[in-house]
């Protein structure tokens, strides 16, 4: 079969994970056939961006075994293609946090996050690309170049680089990220996709969590998607519809066998019929909300101020935020990040120049006792609340600038490395430093022709709020795929 043909007779890569499952749950198409299209696509997309740092061909055999499964039709996931960061263990497979020092064993068994993602029916096609031990919001490691689909010539983000490129690229419907000072947010809102950071003890986190600064959770197109991936990840059924009406939706009477966690029963996800349901919050917004000196582009705020309108209009009480982040917390939060980079680079002799750089600095930090500590602890303890008043729900900017250029960055020093990653995506790192859940959600597009998305935060257990706003601004502003990736 020729590829011209091949791809004219392809269905299924660039549905929805939601289709994708309910048609094979009711028999409308394999799980084989799924996973091969999504290969195929893979494998003439990926040479252009480098999404993948390893492609599983053998998930077409696991699809296969799935088909088998006997629960096959009550399967929240079933034969949904996943992609899956390279920071996370899968079974049989070497997790090499984007560094070519090793070691390379492979892991004997899946991540918890792996785990119920397969349980729930998810087929892992491949393991996606980060900069070195996830140091960076840039998009290069010894293993290639992230690139932007939207412009080619632009990173993809980070650190969850590959994992936002392949979903914006149509590659995966879903892909599993974490996030560590903005790792989903900012890699999403680079590729105009979907990232959820969920609070703190709602998804089991990675291996090395950098001191519970860390969460996993999952990058998607639409927000239905979003929603029901991280119901499974929490091993929570009731976020799955949570898209709907912002709140948790318990399952109704009439239910299906588990697959989440240790529940007896479950909702089977539908595909989303309609909109999403009115309902009312006091949602605040910050078109400029860093401290004075740092710079937000112009065409940001306008995107922040565009999508509280849209809230407006869709019936939520929305306030203006004038007030800037306190100056201290920057500091902060940079000399957290650089602890993490001195307490994760082992073996610093096999490393990359850049993440050599960031750990001697963070051991130069540690050294005079600037190790951002007190200043997490503030932040933690009452000044995030203190900051972010009586609102429900908080839209910033996700980035200040548009993405740098897809380099090497890796190959180079600390101030080229330090500066670039604080003046493009500083407002990210604040609800890592507190814990508190944050999303980021494409609404616009730049003069430059990159996608514009915007970070909506809320306090703890807002998980809900955020999955219903971000659908509902969905709603109004439909997702797009970048050029050449429809």
């Amino acid at each position: 079969m020729s590829e011209k043909l091949h791809t004219l007779l392809m269905l299924w890569a660039g549905r929805s994970a939601i289709e994708i499952a309910t048609a094979v749950r009711q028999g409308e198409v394999r799980a084989t056939t799924v996973v091969e299209e999504h290969l195929h696509v893979i494998s003439e997309r990926d040479p252009q961006v480098g999404a993948f740092r390893r492609v599983r061909e053998q998930a077409v055999h696991e699809a296969r075994l799935l088909q088998k499964r006997r629960d096959l039709a009550e399967l929240p996931l079933a034969g949904v293609p996943v992609a899956v960061k390279d920071n996370l263990e899968v079974a049989g497979e070497a997790t090499l946090h984007g560094s070519a020092a090793g070691p390379h064993t492979p892991a004997p068994e899946d991540h918890a996050t792996v785990a119920r993602l397969r349980a729930a029916g998810a087929v892992i096609v491949g393991l996606t690309n980060l900069p070195e031990l996830g140091l960076v919001a840039l998009g290069d490691s010894a293993y290639g170049i992230v690139r932007n689909p939207w412009n080619l010539s632009r990173t993809a983000g980070g650190s969850s680089s590959g994992s936002a490129a392949a979903v914006a690229a149509g590659m995966v419907p879903i892909a599993l990220g974490n996030d560590g000072m903005g790792s989903l947010r900012i890699p999403a809102a680079c590729c105009g996709v979907l990232a959820i950071k969920p609070g703190a003890d709602l998804v089991p986190p990675p291996s090395n969590d950098w001191d519970r600064l860390t969460e996993n959770g999952p990058l998607a197109a639409t927000a239905s998607d979003l929603a029901l991936a991280l119901s499974v990840l929490a091993a929570d059924p009731a976020l799955a519809e949570a898209w709907r009406s912002g709140r948790r939706v318990e399952p109704p009477p009439r239910m299906l066998r588990s697959v989440w966690a240790d529940d007896d029963e479950v909702w089977q996800p539908q595909p989303p019929p309609t909109g999403p349901e009115p309902f009312d919050l006091r949602v605040a917004y910050a078109p400029q909300p860093l401290p004075v000196g740092m710079r937000v582009d112009k065409e940001f705020q306008a995107a922040v101020r565009a999508a509280a309108e849209t809230l407006r209009v869709a019936g939520h009480t929305v306030v203006e935020h004038e007030r800037r982040l306190p100056a201290w917390l920057g500091p902060a939060t940079v000399a957290t990040w650089l602890l993490r980079a001195a307490e994760s680079a082992e073996a610093p002799d096999r490393l990359e120049r850049r993440t050599r750089a960031l750990a001697r600095a963070g051991r130069t930090l540690r050294a005079v006792g600037l190790n951002g500590v007190r200043g997490r602890e503030r932040w933690r303890g009452y000044g995030a609340d203190q900051w972010f008043g009586e609102a429900d729900a908080l839209i910033t900017p996700a980035l200040a600038a548009v993405p740098p250029k897809a380099e090497r960055w890796g190959e180079r020093g600390f101030l080229r490395n330090a500066w670039t990653n604080v003046t493009y995506a500083p407002t990210a790192g604040p609800w890592n430093m507190c814990g508190w859940p944050a999303i980021s959600v494409p609404v616009a597009t730049h003069s430059s022709a990159m996608p514009i998305g915007v970070q909506i935060v809320a306090p703890p257990g807002g998980e809900p709020h955020l999955l219903g706003l971000a659908a509902q601004l969905q709603h109004a502003h439909p997702p797009l795929r970048p050029p050449g990736f429809s």
